[in-house]
């Protein structure tokens, strides 16, 4: 399914089903620690249900579900909550996925007790969103949004990877990251109120198969260029990572929550 969104990638057309196999295999990569953020929290833990949105396939939830939390997970793409459903089906996990867009997710009100987005917030509309999440959350429910992301300017093997993506895809706006706290859009505060957040470092390993993988598995490469665009990518990037790469080492990364109460 392709999405176009001007505030994305100056509108460039992405289509997750186009990569989402090696979405499965290497974006499977957050840390103990991520998880650990998490659950210290007293979030997503047994007693709970949890509404994931964007849910990809299902990364958050299958790796949670040892915490005993019962998870549903929503996404747009189709090959992605179907990757889902295989991953979690071969690990006799108990998990519905649902294939829909946020904004128009159809639950009862006050279902869940905690509402995930991990890696996709600022793809939604926010405004037809927001009074959905309050809706359907119990009271004192939370919304809890997750980032991670390499540190391009700090770690030489990331920031050559994102050179050599821009140079395929100049638009891609996810590239350049900082430390920085998640972005809320303003309409949240009508409905919660900031609870917590927090900022911090990590070292994510790789392969240099994993990582070639993991980069192959982003917007601005998979789910965007063409055929030969791609295997023009994957050459040099192959080339790239023989020549300056150890075979296993570090990604500097930070990663980022904030938790949000229902008023």
């Amino acid at each position: 399914m392709k999405i176009c969104d001007e505030r994305i990638d100056c509108g460039k057309a992405f289509d997750w089903g186009k990569t989402s196999e090696d979405y499965a295999k290497y974006r499977d990569i957050y840390p103990e620690e991520f998880y650990r953020k998490i659950t210290d929290r007293g979030l997503c833990v047994k007693g709970q249900k949890v509404l994931d949105l964007g849910t990809g396939t299902g990364v958050l939830p299958r790796n949670m579900y040892r915490f005993g939390a019962d998870w549903t997970g929503t996404d747009i793409s189709p090959e992605q909550t179907e990757q889902a459903v295989k991953l979690a089906d071969a690990g006799n996990m108990n998990i519905e996925f649902q294939t829909v867009s946020a904004e128009d997710i159809c639950f009862p009100d006050e279902s869940f007790d905690v509402i995930t987005a991990c890696q996709c917030f600022w793809y939604f509309d926010h405004d037809k969103l927001v009074p959905k999440l309050h809706r359907i959350l119990k009271p004192g429910g939370k919304i809890l949004v997750l980032y991670m992301a390499w540190l391009p300017f700090e770690d030489p093997i990331a920031g050559k990877s994102e050179e050599l993506a821009l140079k395929y895809s100049p638009q891609w706006s996810g590239a350049g990251e900082t430390r920085h706290p998640i972005w809320i859009p303003e309409t949240i505060y009508n409905y919660f109120d900031m609870e917590d957040h927090e900022e911090y470092e990590l070292k994510v390993p790789f392969t240099r198969k994993s990582w070639h993988g993991r980069m192959k598995a982003c917007r601005g490469v998979g789910a965007s260029l063409n055929e030969d665009e791609l295997a023009k990518w994957d050459a040099e990037h192959r080339k790239l990572l023989e020549n300056m790469a150890p075979e296993r080492f570090e990604i500097l990364h930070y990663a980022a929550l904030t938790v949000l109460k229902k008023k």
